[in-house]
This record gives C-alpha cells, structure tokens and sequence, in this order.
C-alpha cells in the first residue's frame, strides 16, 4: 500500500472474531500498550504513544490516533484478522472511511459466486456494477462478503436493497444442475466452468452498463480463462483477480446476490422434491442424497445434485469421482 495512504489513515473499524480478541490484548500487553478504563458496552481500552484500540462486546474493533495506518497495514490486518480490510469496509459512526487503497475507488464491476461447494443446487454467478454513488450506500447499509452473513433472511433483504441501489446495474446467471451436470462432463474442470460463467454475467452487466471498464473477482484461476470465455462484446473490459476480493464492496455486493438466487433456488427444489436439500457437504448432505435415490430414482438425484461430487458416488454405489476445489489452478 502507499506510503501516504498509510500515513494518512487515523481512524478504523472492523468486526473481529471474539476467539482473537484475547490473542490481541495479549500482544498488546506484552508490547507496553496501556489498558485504560473504558467506556461502556466494552471489553477493554489500550492506548500508546497517540493510538487508541478499543476491542466492544459486540465483536467491533475501533482504532483510532496517529500511527493507525502502520499498526492496522502491518500488524492487525496480517497477523489478527487475517485480511486486508484498509480502504473498503472501514465504516465509523455511520461515516465511510475516505482513506483508499493503493488505487484510488474507480467505478467497475464485482463478480462473486454462490453455490460451487454446496452439493445440492445450482451454480449462480452475480455480477454487480458500483459507482461513486452507489458505493456509499451500499457501504451505508452493511454490504459485505455474503460468507459472513449467516442469516438468509438478512441477505434475502440485503439483496432487495443493493438492487434498487445500484438501479438496475447488475446480472444474475443460475446455471441449472441439467446444464451443470452436461457442461461439467463437457469442460472437465470447475476453474472452466467457474470461468465460463463468470464471462457470461460480466457480459449480461454490460448490456445494462456499457460504461463499465473492468472487473474484479476472487483468484480461482488465471484471468485469461475468464477472457477466453467472453464474447467479442465483453472482450473489452479489463478482468481483474486477487485473493479475498470480498473485501471490495462490488464483489461483496454480487456475493449477497448471488446467494440469495441460490437459496431461493435450493428451497424450490427441495419444494418440488418434498424433500429439504441441506447447504452444503458432509454428513447431512450424504443422508439426503441417499434417501433421494432410495425414494425417487436414481435420475432423479441429478435433477438437483452436482453429480462429479463424492457424494453422488456415495448415493449412487460408484467409485468415487474427483471433489470440486481439486483441479489444478490454471
């Protein structure tokens, strides 16, 4: 990150796990930060030389003086939390962080999926398009990385709010498990799927927003496979990846609709079923899988599962097929 964007940080708040508070307060102990009395709904106070921490019973972390910058960039974010937050979800008082990261905010499009490792239901990729308008207000509602919503009524109505934000600006693709099921078996790896997919939202964001010049998702493979799947008309745009993208509020806000169209769609299979098709993998997931074929028919678990999954196998007495996650990065 800039040295004078470092510099010129003096506030920061974030949500941390209650596990690693303790672990904080213990370093700063140990390094002759000051616990000080503190003020109401919280856990403690530290303070040295002109910076001020206060850890709150709800799990909010505050920072705040000079020196913020240096102490967030190389010790809180790499050692504490685990993910660089500095520039993109820093909301204090309601007030969004004006501190950037080492690129200024430029308007451009997040790209997130939902569903890649759940057995049941479909893959849904979300494009969303966030401008210097837009952005404040997703930030203002609480938009961030759909993974740490665990409430799917919350993201039910996270979701309603980022569409009416961002006006229309977005696109949704639901890539059914009949579809899945044939394009799997055709492209024979999921980083190509994922690819695929991904080129296909970007380019339905772009009928609705011709303006938009590049796109950030989350590092699944080279780039190049997302370009090499777009059709001349998105070919245009400058395709972006990095590691925990979530953090970028366009990215986070695509992650909230992308699993809400998910959980919408696995209820109303489980519907049609009469049978309810738990999120995810594991134990569960194994039992229903089973009790579908036992029940219906072998088809008929295919019309509702990812089928290269183990537990397909499993279901169906096969030998085991390669997991999702295991191809090679390319």
């Amino acid at each position: 990150m800039d040295e004078k964007i470092i510099e010129k940080t003096t506030s920061y708040v974030c949500e941390i796990d209650q596990q690693r508070i303790p672990l904080l307060e213990k370093y700063l102990a140990e390094k002759g930060w000051k616990m000080e009395p503190f003020p109401p709904h919280a856990r403690w106070k530290a303070v040295k030389d002109k910076i001020n921490i206060v850890a709150y019973n709800s799990g909010k972390l505050t920072v705040q003086g000079r020196g913020t910058g240096e102490f967030v960039t190389y010790f809180l974010e790499p050692e504490i939390l685990g993910e660089a937050r500095l520039g993109y979800e820093n909301i204090l008082d309601g007030k969004a962080d004006k501190v950037e990261r080492e690129e200024e905010f430029t308007p451009h499009a997040g790209v997130d999926e939902s569903g890649k490792g759940d057995f049941f239901g479909p893959l849904v990729i979300a494009a969303v398009y966030v401008d210097d308008d837009s952005r404040g207000r997703l930030l203002k509602i609480g938009v961030k990385d759909s993974k740490k919503i665990k409430n799917d009524r919350k993201i039910a109505l996270l979701a309603v709010q980022i569409r009416k934000i961002v006006g229309g600006k977005f696109a949704v693709i639901s890539i059914g498990l009949e579809s899945y099921n044939r394009l799997y078996l055709k492209i024979g790896n999921l980083n190509r799927l994922l690819a695929w997919g991904h080129a296909r939202a970007i380019e339905n964001l772009l009928d609705r927003e011709p303006a938009c010049k590049w796109a950030l998702s989350d590092k699944f493979a080279n780039e190049k496979l997302i370009l090499n799947a777009l059709m001349e008309k998105g070919r245009k745009i400058e395709i972006r990846q990095r590691t925990k993208a979530e953090s970028d509020i366009a990215v986070a806000a695509a992650s909230i609709l992308a699993r809400d169209e998910f959980v919408r769609k696995i209820a109303e299979l489980g519907k049609d079923l009469g049978i309810h098709l738990p999120k995810g993998a594991g134990s569960i997931v194994d039992e229903a899988a089973a009790r579908i074929v036992e029940k219906l028919g072998r088809d008929r678990l295919a019309s509702v599962a990812k089928m290269h999954f183990k537990t397909a196998s499993k279901a169906l007495g096969l030998p085991p097929q390669p997991e999702p996650g295991k191809d090679v990065l390319l």
